[in-house]
């Protein structure tokens, strides 16, 4: 498995999404495994320090179980723009 390039980290917010729902981080993804994601603790604890990059499939399985919008993923996120010359 290859990491993408470093980009925005939504660790912070998987972590607090996680904690909120009483979850572990084993617990957690034990019910990604259940809805069909090949992941473990240690590949989900590298999602939440953002030493690797989500996989968009793992985050639709986290929407479902966080009981949560795409939004939250991405709270506190913003990129200012930059007009070129």
């Amino acid at each position: 498995m290859y990491k993408i390039r470093q980009d925005l980290n939504m660790g912070t917010n998987l972590r607090k999404l996680r904690k909120d729902c009483g979850f572990t981080q084993e617990k957690t993804a034990v019910k990604m495994q259940l809805l069909g994601c090949e992941i473990d603790r240690s590949l989900y604890s590298r999602y939440e320090t953002g030493e690797l990059n989500i996989r968009i499939s793992d985050l639709v399985a986290l929407k479902q179980i966080f009981k949560c919008n795409y939004d939250d993923f991405f709270e506190g996120f913003k990129i200012e723009y930059q007009p070129m010359d």
